[in-house]
């Protein structure tokens, strides 16, 4: 059986994080875990999320340890009575992918929660979309449709472009990257999405 983590699941997780944590973190959803929150997708097999403030990091992986995670994976922080792993990236990273500008801006990300210590913000869909485009697999490529599908009226495919291109400079297989944003562009062509 396959356990798959839906939004108020892990609203509660967090909720019991923040009961220890002594000071403010931001923690910006991104990846399934941001489509979950969005109510794009029911649930979350991973649970994916940004943490901008290097010192916020390292004081919530220090609690984490305290409360009996343990690094499982190069991201990944799991409690043997959780089923889950929570993939927690420093800095401006996902996975491979570094962004041009923090999460912690307004304009690049919206609040979801606001806990006493814990601040839940969820990635624009701009630097959402194209961290996924970026990796590049079947389910990247359907959970980035549904996203456009959902939110059409407030992506501009034009703009997703330049950003996409913008970012892909500043990697080394920048030639391999364009490729997938073509091929998303047939698909949103395709879906009739995109002129």
């Amino acid at each position: 059986m396959e356990y798959r983590l839906n939004k108020e699941t892990l609203l509660d997780v967090l909720r019991q994080w923040n009961g220890f944590l002594r000071r403010k973190i931001h923690l910006i959803a991104c990846g399934g875990t941001a489509l979950t929150l969005l109510e794009v997708k029911p649930s979350t097999k991973d649970v994916d999320f940004m943490i901008p403030d290097l010192a916020e990091y390292n004081y919530l992986t220090k609690t984490l340890k305290n409360l009996g995670y343990r690094k499982v994976t190069g991201s990944g922080w799991k409690r043997t009575d959780e089923l889950f792993i929570f993939d927690l990236f420093p800095g401006k990273r996902i996975h491979t992918t570094e962004l041009l500008e923090s999460p912690l801006e307004k304009s690049n990300h919206q609040l979801l929660h606001e806990f006493s210590r814990l601040y839940i913000g969820i990635l624009n869909e701009y630097d959402l979309i194209v961290s996924k485009l970026f990796r590049g697999t079947p389910v990247d490529y359907e959970d980035c449709l549904m996203l456009v599908r959902l939110r059409r009226a407030v992506i501009d495919i034009n703009r997703l472009e330049l950003h996409f291109k913008k970012l892909a400079r500043y990697d080394v297989s920048e030639s391999r990257l364009a490729v997938n944003m073509e091929y998303f562009l047939d698909l949103l062509r395709r879906e009739e999405l995109y002129d």
